[in-house]
């Protein structure tokens, strides 16, 4: 294994003008097929950086079936047609000598690139995971997955690599008034935007039912001529 960084402790991080431009919400057991979805839509390259192996469809069936979100915190940004356009999974620790540590996870449907989603939502992750306790995030990619790495060498993580894999390694800061607050704050404001979107959606949904209910009638007159 080569390491291609030190160890430092992740920097304090105020949210930029862009991270708070970006509405990202947690997302739950009521969002699963949302999630599955997204997944699905990964082109198979994507796919096989996301999960380090060429997952099939059934394989992400399970792994959503699986996920478990009593324990786990997952996030996303929803297009305006409540589309999940870009994910992460912050998956705890289930070993005892290692409760303060997570592992974090991204996608981003093709669509959806170019806009720093996947630098966003590692930002909501840690500022939650630091929330939480947790003072060690790790992340498994293979090497090719330049941008995920990037994303990790930025925020101040240490790289070892081995063969095809990667693994990163982030201490994060304890927990503070400034990080607790503005989790409330960012969560708040997705919540608020997804809702907002939410009934334009509903709006644009029912204009667009009335309109195809007038133009059947228009049909029904004119085959009545």
């Amino acid at each position: 294994m080569s390491n291609d960084a030190t160890a430092t402790p992740a920097p304090e991080r105020t949210p930029t003008a862009a991270s708070a431009a970006v509405p990202i919400r947690s997302i739950g057991r009521s969002h699963a097929a949302s999630i599955q979805a997204h997944l699905l839509a990964l082109t198979p390259h994507d796919r096989y950086l996301r999960f380090g192996y060429a997952a099939n469809d059934e394989q992400i069936a399970r792994y959503v079936d699986k996920l478990n979100f009593g324990r786990d915190e997952l996030f996303g940004i929803f297009n305006r047609k409540l589309e999940l356009i870009a994910m992460a999974h912050l998956a705890y620790s289930i070993d005892p000598s290692c409760a303060s540590c997570a592992e974090f996870g991204v996608s981003v449907s093709k669509s959806a690139r170019g806009r720093g989603y996947g630098s966003r939502l590692f930002e909501r992750a840690v500022m939650h995971a630091r929330n939480e306790g947790v003072s060690q995030l790790f992340i498994h990619a293979l090497s090719e997955n330049t941008a995920m790495l990037r994303i990790a060498r930025k925020a101040g993580a240490s790289i070892e690599r081995e063969g095809p894999e990667a693994e990163a390694h982030l201490r994060l800061p304890p927990a503070d008034f400034d990080s607790r607050v503005t989790e409330l704050i960012d969560e708040q404001l997705a919540l608020t935007n997804y809702q907002l979107k939410a009934q334009a959606k509903n709006f644009w949904d029912a204009l667009a039912l009335l309109q195809e209910i007038r133009q059947g009638v228009r049909d029904s007159r004119d085959r009545m001529k």
